[in-house]
């Protein structure tokens, strides 16, 4: 078994950067492939990053690409999200995924993930 707890969420105005982080125990951390996912309310859970087990591959939706980064460090077993330029549309619950794998494939769909966090609330207000 492997345990994620999100955190750095919060309310932030539009512009404004966030960096969640997502602390993983229970499990070898440097062997898993790591994804961010958000779910706005009422909508269903998209996709907004991942990682690589080496973080030698990332992978972003489009709708962040170029504002938000993602990487990971092995040796603390967390994985970062930096959202710059955050925009209203940004708002969601914000989720950190793992899938134990030494492939470095992009893995972008909720199905790949095995293990996930409880979510930490990101709302950017206008």
């Amino acid at each position: 078994q492997v345990q994620l707890v999100e955190s750095g969420g919060g309310l932030v105005q539009a512009g404004d950067s966030l960096r969640l982080s997502c602390a993983a125990s229970g499990r070898t951390f440097s062997s898993a492939a790591m994804g961010w996912f958000r779910q706005p309310t009422g909508k269903e859970r998209e996709f907004v990053a991942t990682i690589s087990w080496s973080g030698g591959s990332t992978a972003y939706a489009d709708s962040v690409k170029g504002r938000f980064t993602i990487a990971r460090d092995n040796a603390k077993n967390t994985v970062y999200l930096q959202m710059n330029s955050l925009k209203p549309e940004d708002t969601a619950v914000y989720y950190c995924a793992a899938r134990f794998t030494y492939s470095h494939y992009s893995y972008t769909e909720r199905n790949d993930y095995n293990y996930w966090g409880q979510g930490t609330q990101v709302t950017v207000s206008s």
